[in-house]
């Protein structure tokens, strides 16, 4: 019964209005989907993309969260799912000429991972 809960729940890490546009941070998140806790936050350290550690810190706390509030080992858990939604924009004006103002849109955007046990995958099926 509680591993039933175990499995409903996951453990979950969010980060939101991150100064990243939504399509440069997929193109990091979809190279960790699917991967074990292990190998994701290492995975964006050989990337060059400013982006890739605010993934690593995501990964890494929602693997706390598993461990802390659901009591899973780390070595078995993997990433399950992992998306990007684009957010609000950044609303600024750059001066132009003769007295008027030029809207700059900065876009901003919200991270999902969510992490599972494969252990608790096996047991499920």
């Amino acid at each position: 019964m509680e591993n039933k809960k175990k499995l409903k729940l996951g453990s979950k890490a969010s980060a939101r209005n991150i100064r990243v546009s939504a399509i440069k941070m997929r193109r990091i998140i979809d190279r960790i989907r699917g991967c074990s806790y292990e190998e994701a936050p290492v995975s964006p350290e050989s990337m060059p993309y400013k982006a890739c550690y605010i993934v690593s810190q995501l990964v890494s706390s929602a693997a706390a969260n598993a461990s802390i509030n659901l009591g899973l080992n780390k070595s078995d858990l993997f990433i399950s799912e992992a998306w990007v939604d684009n957010s609000t924009y950044l609303k600024r004006f750059r001066p132009r000429a003769q007295g008027r103002g030029y809207p700059i849109k900065k876009p901003t955007c919200e991270i999902n991972i969510k992490l599972n046990s494969r252990f608790l995958e096996r047991t499920k099926k």
